[in-house]
């Protein structure tokens, strides 16, 4: 059973002061986020935290930056129809999945 005041995802905080929210069942480095990685460090409790009697005692790691491809990315090109009957021309990049329409 769930309540309100309980979160629906897991992810990492960088407030050390606070008490670590997660979701029920999730340790304070547990994320739902796949790209999100902790890293241990030195809490620093503040009031909230020492009467709730746990604090976040991890931070989320910088992510790195995509590498940049020297290759022309890869696309599909197709005609789609739209509800109302016309047609637009879409385009797909098939590495990082961004779709752009062509209404013209």
């Amino acid at each position: 059973m769930t309540t309100q005041n309980e979160p629906l995802s897991t992810t990492l905080d960088s407030d050390t002061t606070k008490p670590s929210v997660t979701a029920p069942g999730d340790g304070p480095a547990d994320t739902t986020d796949p790209t999100e990685f902790a890293t241990s460090v030195t809490p620093q409790p503040g009031y909230e935290a020492v009467a709730a009697g746990t604090v976040n005692a991890v931070k989320p790691v910088p992510k790195k930056a995509a590498a940049k491809s020297s290759t022309k990315p890869r696309t599909e090109k197709y005609t789609a129809a739209r509800p109302d009957g016309s047609e637009v021309k879409v385009t797909r990049n098939i590495e990082t999945g961004e779709t752009t329409v062509d209404e013209s």
